[in-house]
């Protein structure tokens, strides 16, 4: 296993270079993106309204910050499922995302979108969200705040630990 330190955005040319299990320390700003944010974005590609932000700039986190105790950037930020965004994922990937962190498997279809996009997804060990968010440099309310932890959050992180499981 190699480890590598990378800055956000990834391009297609970059994420060329790594291979499975490669352990990617990552600095940049990340998305978090679950269910409801999922389903917002791609009823915006769907309606041919401008999205909050640049898929193909972009790295969607797939967590929901825990409340930001006192003296903290953030709270826990531990991965989800990944598949429960599968159905929302190929229209993402059709429309320029490169990068999905989040845990578990994801199905044939985002499989194979993510090799025909050439994106990535890379896993992140659940279980230490604690320690997640010790990477996390500043954290904010990016978009939909109604949806509370199923909002946007915009997160600049340094040596976000993800492992590369799908290129």
């Amino acid at each position: 296993m190699r480890i590598i330190k990378i800055e956000l955005p990834l391009k297609s040319e970059e994420i060329k270079m790594f291979t499975i299990r490669d352990k990617l320390l990552i600095s940049g700003v990340l998305y978090t993106a679950r269910d409801q944010a999922h389903l917002r974005l791609n009823q915006l590609i769907k309606e041919g309204k401008p999205l909050p932000f640049n898929l193909a700039d972009s790295a969607l986190f797939y967590c929901g910050p825990a409340p930001t105790p006192p003296g903290k950037v953030c709270g826990a930020i531990g991965p989800t499922t990944s598949a429960r965004m599968d159905k929302y994922t190929p229209l993402l990937l059709e429309n320029g995302l490169k990068v999905m962190i989040g845990k578990g498997e994801r199905s044939k279809e985002v499989t194979n979108a993510i090799r025909k996009h050439r994106a990535i997804y890379l896993i992140c060990v659940g279980g230490i969200s604690a320690l997640l968010s010790q990477t996390v440099v500043s954290c904010e309310t990016f978009c939909w705040k109604e949806l509370g932890a199923e909002a946007i959050y915009r997160m600049e992180v340094k040596d976000f630990p993800g492992y590369v499981a799908i290129i």
